[in-house]
């Protein structure tokens, strides 16, 4: 059975997702937060390794903790490949306002569709643009799970005014992407609680 568990961490409350198998002791983090150590040290805590951590998209809130992560793990980072630029421009990916930069360089850029399979789970990659350019979800379809960090909130979905973003994008890949997967599919966003595809289908108001 793959399990998945949260931890809210930072000034955001951004939701960092680890997903394993209850039988392995490899685990996926996703979107790190800020605090890579101590996610780090919790996992090692409850005999998990990091095999591998993916990012949704290149804001602050949510690669703080990919370096430290990365180091102390040596698991490789995943990221979309329209996201390269922002995640490598403080300014773009708002840390430079935050005051405390932050770059970050994936090891591997995944592509609309593509499939990863570590730590005896298959990871679907989708191309999901709108909060950012480079944004995308995460469909884990043996679980029914999917992270899509900023993209769809509860009945909400994420901003769109910070650079690279864009609504009518935003809407058009929520409805293409997320609204045509199985309507018990679980969402984990990046921030608040889940909720599922079928509920989006009928009480998202910006995508009705």
């Amino acid at each position: 059975m793959i399990k998945i568990d949260k931890m809210c961490l930072g000034m955001f409350s951004t939701n960092c997702y680890i997903v394993h198998r209850e039988e392995s002791d490899e685990c996926l983090v996703f979107d790190p937060a800020d605090s890579g150590k101590y996610i780090f040290d919790t996992l090692k805590e409850k005999g998990l390794k990091v095999a591998g951590i993916f990012i949704t998209h290149g804001h602050f809130d949510h690669i703080y903790g990919v370096d430290e992560l990365r180091n102390l793990s040596g698991a490789k980072v995943y990221a979309g490949t329209e996201e390269e630029k922002l995640l490598s421009d403080e300014s773009m990916n708002c840390s430079l306002q935050m005051g405390r930069v932050v770059k970050v360089t994936p090891d591997i850029f995944l592509r609309d569709g593509e499939e990863t399979d570590l730590a005896g789970i298959k990871v679907k990659t989708l191309e999901t643009p709108g909060h950012t350019i480079g944004s995308v979800s995460f469909y884990i379809e043996e679980a029914a799970i999917l992270i899509v960090g900023d993209l769809i909130f509860l009945e909400s979905v994420g901003r769109t005014d910070l650079p690279t973003g864009s609504m009518k994008t935003l809407v058009n890949s929520a409805k293409e992407k997320i609204l045509t997967l199985p309507d018990k599919t679980r969402i984990y966003p990046g921030h608040g609680g889940t909720t599922t595809v079928g509920n989006e289908k009928d009480y998202n108001p910006f995508l009705s």
